[in-house]
């Protein structure tokens, strides 16, 4: 950083004279360039440095303090957002209205005595301009107060955390859905079963997970040997494979992902710096204290709220509030952006992957507290965590042809399963399938057979009804024994109009036979068939049921 002289390089004689006043500091020079060698000297002494900081008011001497602690510079829009604005003024409006002796604020403050510089410095995205401590007055400065914990927010009470959601493991079984339904190419759900605490897992979401753990094509449709790979994996080793994709992806864009926004436009944001920064906000929360969510949002704003904007520009992301529709620009909205993103980021990404227990004053209510997990450290240094349930529990098979998946029955056996099958439900004990000759046929298309699901259902299920296997085994003979469809029946007063109907041009809606005086009429045709009834000398009308 600058020295001193650097500092002051540029500043005119009457500029050097105020900061020679406020510093007691006699300057008696004919030109700028005499006055800021003597100035600079004089304002190295440690004695007047103490005299000087001691004049200061309480909050000017905080927004130094704050300056020291961060290394000495800050970015220059945070530091006049949390310690307020530096009025512009030419030397003759300065003169004429004299801020120096009437402070607008703490930063103004710094400024006219020289503690506070203002420059362009390299940073990451190019140049950004800075707030900064010249850096042989900033060796002499006493050691700042240690900061409160406010930048965390603080503790929460036992009312805010008193219904607990821990950290599951959960998203290794909604991986094999999706995995499932992609392979299949049939709908996924739009958003997984969740607790009320937790922000809701997507289908983009955890596509873009899979995606980032290498599971998908360019196509997002499952790669067989990975695939096949983290199926058999055990789930320590398999959630810290996910956990590892979200840490590491710079694909993986959070931000655009949080809900209540919508991006739009072409400007990038980088996902993996955020996260990254996120994280070291995170580090300040101690393992396994409860720290109450929207206090730690709020101490991310007062002393990091540039966390993932680059050059602290609000203005060049396009936004939008899917709610109200309004963009989202400038720091008027860093709770609806920033707050929002912070709040997906613990109660989205970091609970479903196992890293942090969420909290609620009440049942089904969205988390008010959140700590580290018993998992976070391992899963932070890329190692899968102890205690994971082994994938033991049976399939359930039942005569009707449903079949009910455990969370526990093996992933990859689950998988295959679910190719032979129709997806039906989801629910916290089981996953519910069923058999049906359109999903006996697409796995048929898919060169699978049905030797290969019995040969599953004999190894994993925990009784195999008999009468489901006769009706597997009859369908792979002969197709469908049975079929059920709707169909439109025309009833007749007697045998005898039937067969004038036949004959007549309403022979070609008629379809199969249901009995001497009763048809199927063909699908559309209902009006047409009355029509020519009534021309026929017939009355008739269509029933709803």
């Amino acid at each position: 950083m600058p020295d001193l002289v650097e500092s002051l390089y540029e500043q005119d004689l009457g500029h050097l004279a105020i900061i020679a006043s406020l510093w007691d500091i006699p300057l008696n020079a004919p030109d700028a360039h005499r006055a800021l060698s003597i100035l600079a000297a004089a304002m190295l002494d440690p004695g007047l440095i103490e005299e000087t900081l001691s004049s200061l008011e309480p909050a000017a001497r905080q927004a130094l303090a704050a300056l020291q602690r961060s290394g000495g510079r800050m970015p220059w829009a945070q530091f006049v957002r949390q310690h307020g604005a530096l009025r512009e003024m030419g030397a003759a409006r300065r003169d004429r209205q004299r801020p120096y002796l009437n402070s607008a604020s703490p930063v103004e403050a710094l400024w006219y005595r020289g503690l506070v510089g203002r420059a362009f410095f390299d940073a990451s995205g190019g140049l950004r301009e800075f707030a900064y401590i010249p850096s042989d007055l900033l060796a002499l400065l006493p050691e700042p107060p240690e900061a409160g914990p406010s930048g965390l927010g603080r503790p929460a009470t036992a009312a805010e955390r008193a219904h607990l959601t821990l950290a599951s493991d959960r998203v290794l079984d909604h991986a094999a859905t999706l995995l499932a339904a992609l392979r299949l190419g049939l709908p996924a759900p739009e958003v997984f079963s969740g607790p009320a605490a937790a922000a809701p897992l997507t289908s983009a979401a955890l596509t873009n997970l899979l995606a980032g753990a290498g599971l998908l094509d360019e196509k997002s449709l499952p790669l067989a040997e990975p695939t096949r790979t983290f199926l058999e994996t055990k789930r320590g080793a398999a959630l810290a494979a996910l956990a590892n994709a979200w840490l590491e992806s710079s694909a993986f864009n959070d931000l655009r992902l949080t809900p209540g926004l919508s991006a739009e436009g072409e400007w990038q944001n980088d996902a993996l710096a955020t996260r990254r920064a996120v994280l070291r906000l995170l580090s300040g929360a101690p393992g396994g204290t409860w720290r109450q969510l929207p206090a730690f949002i709020a101490g991310v704003r007062q002393h990091q709220p540039d966390f993932q904007r680059p050059a602290g520009d609000y203005d060049s992301w396009y936004l939008r509030d899917t709610a109200s529709g309004e963009f989202l620009r400038g720091f008027a909205h860093w709770d609806a952006v920033e707050g929002a993103l912070l709040r997906f980021i613990i109660t989205g990404p970091l609970h479903w992957l196992g890293l942090c227990d969420l909290a609620a004053p009440a049942p089904e209510t969205p988390a008010l507290a959140f700590r580290f997990s018993a998992w976070a450290e391992a899963l932070l240094a890329g190692q899968a965590p102890e205690g994971l349930p082994e994938e033991q529990a049976p399939l359930k098979a039942s005569s009707d042809g449903r079949l009910f998946a455990p969370p526990l029955l093996p992933r990859a056996v689950r998988y295959q399963i679910a190719r032979f099958c129709e997806w039906e439900k989801e629910r916290p004990e089981f996953y519910q399938y069923r058999l049906t000759p359109t999903s006996l046929e697409r796995a048929r298309q898919q060169g699978l057979s049905v030797a290969q699901l019995l040969g599953l259902l004999r190894r994993h299920a925990a009784a195999l009804p008999p009468s489901l296997v006769r009706a597997l085994e009859r369908w792979d003979q002969q197709g469908s024994a049975a079929h059920l469809e709707r169909a439109l029946v025309l009833r007749l007063a007697s045998p005898d109009i039937l067969q004038a109907l036949r004959v007549s041009r309403a022979a070609r809606f008629l379809g199969e036979p249901l009995g001497p005086a009763a048809v199927v009429v063909k699908p559309g045709a209902g009006e047409k068939v009355l029509a020519i009834l009534a021309e026929m000398g017939y009355l008739g009308e269509l029933k709803e049921k």
